[in-house]
Order: structure tokens, then C-alpha cells, then sequence
């Protein structure tokens, strides 16, 4: 999943990308209003955390904007005001939750991953297809029982196609999707973790999940 932190105090946002980063996210950070809004009309986020007090723009003229245009991005307001007056603000602007800081990094974690649950419609962090499952908390993946083991990027791989079974995925999605703006690498990076995937879930088995649509991309389901 991508994630936009808008926080512009410098070194809280650098240790809430790296702690999203730790868990597997792809994380683009920014530090005013302004750069939130340049950064949500450039690329897709399943989450965006923003800070309310910021330069340029704050955080709940940025969300009443995203909303204007018809984003329904979840956002996770973060603040250093608690008053009932300030929290009714956030929600009404369009925000989805809210953490008062300081806060505790085992929540932030536990918000974002209820958030991208209601997001896509699915009631728990488990993710099935056919004998297929994986744990988005417990960062496991099993087939028929057998134990998987995926690097963080080749996860969050499968936990969009998963998020997304049934969609024809195009490279362009995928990367998007996985990686953030600073990353530079080569024309075919998405069709290399496709065949590690390929490779780590289907060998072995009669029924292949992941199935290529020539021209197009890749689609996860079972048939």
C-alpha cells in the first residue's frame, strides 16, 4: 500500500515514514499543504496521515479540497489540539480519524491497518484466494497450509493483487501502488517481482492464481 505523510515537522514525519516503512508500506513524505494536494493529484494513496497545523495550506483546508474534487482518500488527521471542538472540525472537513500527539506508534500502526480494511471493504487483515492466505498484521502468506516466505516488497505485492483479485493490474498501477516518487529503478522492475511471486505461489501447485493479460497486465484469481 502508498501512503502520503504530510507532517512538516521534519523529524516526526522522517520516523513515521520509517516506521511505515518497517512495515512494509511505500511512503512519500511532504511538508506543507500544498505539496499534500500536488502529491494526492500525481499518484493513488490508500492512506494519507496529515498533520492539521501546517505552512502553506493546513491539514483541514487540504481535506476539504481532496473532497471537492471527489478524492475519498481515508485520511488520518494528527494534532496537538484534543478539544472536542477541534476533533468535530477534523471530521466534518472530511477526515476519516484522529490522534492527538503525542501518540503511541502501535496505534498509528493499528489505525492505518483499520483504515485500509473499511477502505476496501474487507472486515479483518486476512486475505484469502483459493488455499491462499495472508495475514497483512502477522506479515504471513500459506498456500494449502505450506508456510511462504516473501520479501516486504514481493508482500506488498500480493497484498494489492489480493486487495484487488479480479482486476486486470497494469504495470503502471502496480508501481504507483508500490513504489514512491525518489525511486529510480529500471523499466521492468514490476515484471521481475511478478515472476518472483509467480514463481514463490504457484510452483508446485495445478491451480495458478496469477495470470498474465497480454497487452494489458496481470490479474489474481482462481480459475
Amino acid at each position: 500500500m502508498r501512503i502520503l505523510v504530510a507532517e512538516d515537522e521534519k523529524n516526526l514525519n522522517r520516523i513515521i515514514t520509517e516506521a511505515l516503512q518497517d512495515e512494509g508500506y511505500s511512503v512519500d513524505p511532504c511538508f506543507n499543504g500544498l505539496d499534500a494536494l500536488e502529491f494526492c493529484a500525481g499518484a493513488d494513496y490508500d492512506v494519507i496521515v496529515l498533520d492539521i497545523n501546517m505552512p502553506r495550506m493546513d491539514g483541514l483546508s487540504v481535506v476539504r479540497r481532496l473532497r471537492e474534487r471527489g478524492d475519498a482518500t481515508p485520511v488520518l488527521f494528527l494534532t496537538a489540539r484534543d478539544s472536542v471542538a477541534d476533533r468535530v472540525a477534523g471530521l466534518e472537513s472530511g477526515g476519516d480519524y484522529y490522534l492527538v500527539k503525542p501518540f503511541d506508534f502501535k496505534e498509528l500502526m493499528a489505525v492505518v491497518r483499520a483504515m485500509t480494511r473499511k477502505y476496501t471493504g474487507n472486515r479483518s487483515n486476512v486475505y484469502t484466494i483459493a488455499d491462499l492466505t495472508l495475514d497483512a498484521q502477522g506479515k504471513t502468506v500459506t498456500r494449502a497450509g505450506r508456510s511462504i516466505e516473501l520479501t516486504s516488497k514481493e508482500f506488498a505485492l500480493l497484498e494489492y493483487m489480493l486487495r484487488n483479485r479480479g482486476v486486470v493490474l497494469t504495470r503502471e498501477m502496480i508501481e504507483n501502488n508500490l513504489w514512491n516518487y525518489d525511486y529510480e529503478g529500471g523499466t521492468n522492475i514490476v515484471d521481475v517481482y511478478v515472476g518472483y511471486l509467480r514463481r514463490k505461489m504457484d510452483t508446485g501447485f495445478d491451480k495458478k492464481l496469477i495470470h498474465t493479460v497480454w497487452g494489458s497486465g496481470w490479474v489474481l484469481r482462481e480459475d
